[in-house]
């Protein structure tokens, strides 16, 4: 008698709490999902959503509903996420272009190697009378507007360095004869004021209407 008047009582209980139409679950769940910014779990659904709701049927429904769409319902982990259709993902890319302005270090170093290649590491350090860093020609190389060149027949066989065909199309440029002068660099953004005077020898030759004041002190022979 007892046993009857308990189920009884549960049962009256259960009654007080009628879950939600599956439908509306749904929507529960699709809105939860929407406005979380990380994967949300069953259980996470479910302390949220009324008595009797049983988000783990919501969410296989609202998978189907998603089927074939922009954007699907995914599983990571033991949660649940919506994301972007993998073959749409192309839309959500944007390109932009960077502009990097070198440091004077790797202006001064990519000028002496772009006239007077090829070129060695001790050579630049002579001509500018400072060491170069490994990263200022690592920037270089990285930038692809030099490369290494072949090796000097000398003792130790050092390397060199020349311009590659990527710094000649940016100033576009057929050759290395064809080398802008210190108005060209400076358009382009690659030098915002001239070294100290006397910094390098001075630059013989070469057009005077390409070299104006300061040049001559920037690019050394």
């Amino acid at each position: 008698m007892d046993k009857d008047d308990n189920n009884n009582g549960d049962s009256q209980e259960e009654s007080l709490f009628e879950a939600p139409p599956i439908g509306e679950q749904e929507r529960m769940v699709e809105a939860m999902l929407f406005a979380s910014d990380a994967p949300v779990s069953v259980a996470d659904l479910s302390a949220r959503m009324p008595h009797g709701s049983d988000p783990a049927e919501a969410l296989a429904h609202l998978r189907k509903r998603y089927d074939g769409r922009g954007v699907r319902l995914v599983r990571v982990g033991d949660a649940w996420a919506i994301r972007t259709a993998p073959d749409l993902g192309f839309l959500m890319q944007k390109e932009t272009v960077e502009v990097r302005k070198l440091s004077r270090a790797a202006v001064e170093t990519l000028a002496i190697i772009a006239y007077h290649q090829p070129v060695t590491r001790a050579e630049i350090e002579e001509i500018r009378g400072v060491s170069v860093s490994r990263g200022t020609v690592d920037l270089l190389i990285e930038q692809e507007w030099i490369r290494f060149g072949r090796r000097r027949m000398t003792p130790g066989r050092p390397v060199t360095f020349v311009v590659t065909q990527e710094f000649l199309d940016h100033f576009g440029l057929e050759s290395a004869r064809d080398l802008p002068g210190l108005k060209e660099l400076r358009a382009a953004g690659l030098l915002e004021s001239r070294p100290p005077p006397g910094k390098f020898p001075g630059l013989s030759g070469g057009d005077d209407d390409e070299i104006d004041e300061g040049q001559s002190e920037l690019f050394g022979d």
